[in-house]
């Protein structure tokens, strides 16, 4: 038997044994000798009986379509069978060869389109797969459970510097290199059975993270490893300086957390790391030694006193009196008597020995007149004679008294405009405006912020015993905050967030003006004292009117103003200030 005729009848005997096609074996009058199983069922289907032999009936009249010009070529037919169209190919087995026997195979060609159809598919489908997996930004490789490299796309050879042509089929053993691929992430994930990630330096030395990750057959056996690869040189550059930003700014806390600025709590101490104010204290330390009137300009609360001690501090007079006055916290019926005392008998109520008046109090020292733009126009006279003589003379005295006393004046108003408009005498404004100092506003000497707050969270935290700690954010919301109140807000608002915060750390939330809500600090405080069901009602008013107070104080700035947006007289706000520890 030849080769070819020994794999035809292996061909016959398995259709015949496995069904796979209905196969049906017919004599030369084509009457059916035996049919496999797939052909009984099809026989089944033509006679559409339940009949079970069909032996010794003729496939022709079975199916009378054959005579229909059926024929495809010369051997092979065409039939309609049950809607779906078969191809009969006859063909002769060995076995059956002498008799005249044919064998019959039927071949449903719509099954076969199909299969067809689901090949076409899922070659699509691996082909749109590809086309997706090559347009991939990342790099991408796959490998299969021993490291063999099935697939690389074009971004991989881009990503991880290595030519496809040189990895493809390879294994990635075969691929280590102990500078810029000492270990297969491939290798990793086989060894471990679950994703792995590692960040591997090329040859240009770029920074690029690999991730492998397995897939698992129905066994958990690993059946491919899948390698995604992703250039993060620019995020690992973001990622150092990130770095190095955080640290600078550890620093820059550490260096004004530390004990050792602001806690010396002394009158003597203040920062100046804004160029502005270190202009201001060069101009003040350079006039302190001469004895000269000095003119403090500024808005309310940026510190002016400070300054006038400042000079007084660095004159030749630092161990003398530096007596306060704020000419704006007195009444004007009074202010005479305060400067320059009284005799006995002077005015009623007036004390029966007399009374020296802070000039004499000041005798060899400074005198620090703040506000002096709220001295009336009647006293404003008599301070211009001792400006120009030394001289002073009690109230209800006939006798004058040279006092040697230094005037540093200050005030958060215009003087020049208030000489325009006839308020303020212009021949004391010249007297007063020798030397002339303008402190600026916390908002326009932004350096200043970080140190003042250091200095008052320090303070504040000796005071309290506490520990509270600036963050880098806090000192942003700080620093970009107005201040229309300047220095004397800034102090309130670290105390304020001392006691208050429970963070150790104190975050920009903290701040009164980012409580939840976005509500002021006096309405938040009016709910805290309704809801204390502990409080009793005159301590409610006291901590209200501290509140009330110290915001009007921080905006007005003179008794006289304060009470004029507050509606009483101005007396009552001077008698509430002491109260409250706020003159």
């Amino acid at each position: 038997m030849s080769m070819i005729a020994k794999e035809v009848k292996d061909f016959f005997d398995v259709g015949m044994r496995d069904n796979f096609s209905p196969i049906v074996i017919v004599d030369k009058d084509y009457r059916i000798e035996r049919v496999n199983a797939a052909g009984q069922a099809l026989l089944q289907k033509i006679s559409q009986s339940g009949e079970e032999k069909f032996e010794g009936r003729c496939i022709a009249e079975m199916l009378p379509s054959i005579k229909d010009n059926s024929r495809i070529t010369d051997s092979v037919f065409e039939v309609k069978i049950d809607g779906s169209i078969y191809y009969m190919v006859p063909f002769r087995t060995l076995r059956d060869q002498d008799d005249g026997t044919i064998a019959i195979l039927f071949i449903d060609i719509y099954a076969n389109r199909e299969i067809e159809s689901a090949i076409a598919y899922r070659r699509e489908i691996t082909s749109d797969f590809e086309e997706i997996l090559e347009g991939s930004f990342d790099g991408i490789l796959v490998t299969d459970a021993e490291g063999k490299v099935l697939f690389v796309n074009s971004s991989y050879e881009r990503v991880a510097e290595i030519k496809r042509a040189d990895i493809e089929g390879k294994y990635m053993r075969d691929l280590l290199n102990p500078v810029w691929m000492p270990e297969s992430v491939a290798h990793i994930v086989a060894r471990e059975k679950t994703v792995v990630s590692k960040r591997q330096v090329v040859k240009s030395g770029r920074h690029i993270m690999v991730t492998g990750r397995p897939v698992f057959d129905e066994h958990k056996n690993i059946k491919k490893i899948v390698i995604n690869a992703r250039d993060i040189t620019e995020i690992y550059n973001l990622t150092e300086e990130l770095q190095k930003t955080k640290e600078n700014e550890k620093a820059y806390l550490q260096r004004f957390n530390t004990p050792l600025l602001g806690t010396d709590d002394s009158d003597n101490k203040i920062l100046a790391i804004s160029e502005p104010m270190k202009q201001v204290l060069m101009l003040a330390e350079k006039v302190a030694n001469f004895q000269v009137t000095v003119l403090i300009l500024g808005e309310s609360g940026v510190g002016k006193e400070e300054i006038a001690k400042f000079v007084h501090q660095n004159s030749t007079r630092k161990d003398q009196p530096f007596i306060v006055v704020n000419c704006g916290a007195i009444p004007d019926n009074l202010l005479e008597s305060e400067l320059f005392g009284y005799e006995k008998g002077a005015f009623t109520g007036a004390v029966q020995a007399g009374k020296a008046g802070l000039f004499e109090a000041a005798a060899g020292g400074t005198i620090f007149l703040d506000e002096i733009g709220e001295i009336p126009l009647d006293l404003q006279v008599k301070l211009l004679r001792f400006l120009e003589s030394k001289e002073i003379r009690r109230v209800g005295s006939v006798d004058t008294k040279i006092v040697d006393v230094r005037i540093v004046a200050a005030t958060n108003r215009d003087l020049a405009e208030m000489v325009q408009e006839g308020t303020f005498r212009e021949d004391l404004y010249y007297r007063l405006n020798v030397v002339q100092i303008d402190v600026p506003p916390l908002r326009k000497r932004v350096d200043d912020i970080m140190p003042l707050a250091s200095l008052f969270l320090n303070r504040y935290n000796k005071k309290y015993h506490q520990e509270k700690k600036l963050t880098y954010d806090l000192i942003k919301a700080l620093e970009h905050y107005p201040w229309p109140g300047n220095v004397r807000q800034l102090k309130n608002i670290m105390e304020n967030m001392v006691v208050v915060s429970n963070n150790e750390y104190l975050q920009p939330e903290d701040l009164p003006w980012n409580e939840s809500g976005k509500k002021g600090m006096t309405a938040q405080l009016i709910d805290s004292l309704a809801e204390n069901e502990e409080i009793g009602l005159n301590e409610a008013i006291d901590a209200l009117e501290l509140q009330i107070l110290t915001n009007a104080k921080e905006t007005c700035g003179t008794t006289r103003k304060i009470a004029e947006k507050l509606k009483v007289n101005q007396s009552t706000i001077v008698r509430k200030l002491q109260k409250y520890g706020l003159e």
